[in-house]
């Protein structure tokens, strides 16, 4: 009588890095929701962009963690690095701006509108960038199967 073989589980590294970029990405799309839907702030248009890319990471990382499904990497991973860049691109329209005064219009919220500035530094589009950063990091190289060399 043979014993049923189990489905391999991913190491217990692994399923940590998965379970801390679902996390971050749970924590940005709730803090997203509370700062428009509670506090008020209406998002500009980047910020928007920002939410196209990381509120479907929530989905898609829960899913990916509780079935141990490590390949979903190779969808995650350009979702993070495209919402990054938006991003970084809006935190330098921010310090731009704060340093120069000159800024760019990005529809009837200027993007530069700092709703929070937690240290004179901190703005919602760094807490998205750092997420984005944190996910990338926890995701790179999850996944990847060495080739065998024939």
């Amino acid at each position: 009588m043979s014993t049923p073989v189990e489905p391999e589980r991913p190491a217990r590294n692994v399923d940590t890095r998965l379970f801390i970029a679902w996390a971050v990405s749970v924590i940005a799309t709730g803090g997203s929701l509370y700062f428009s839907e509670i506090k008020g702030y209406i998002p500009c248009d980047l910020c928007w962009f920002q939410r196209i890319f990381m509120y479907p990471l929530t989905i898609l990382l829960g899913i990916a963690y509780f079935k141990d499904d490590v390949g979903i990497t190779k969808y995650v991973l350009p979702l993070s690095f495209i919402g990054g860049g938006i991003s970084l691109y809006h935190v330098t329209i921010q310090r731009i701006y704060s340093a120069t005064g000159n800024s760019v219009a990005c529809g009837q919220i200027p993007c530069y509108t700092d709703y929070l500035n937690w240290f004179g530094f901190i703005t919602i589009p760094l807490l998205a960038l750092i997420a984005f950063i944190i996910i990338i990091v926890m995701l790179w190289g999850i996944g990847r199967t060495p080739k065998s060399s024939s």
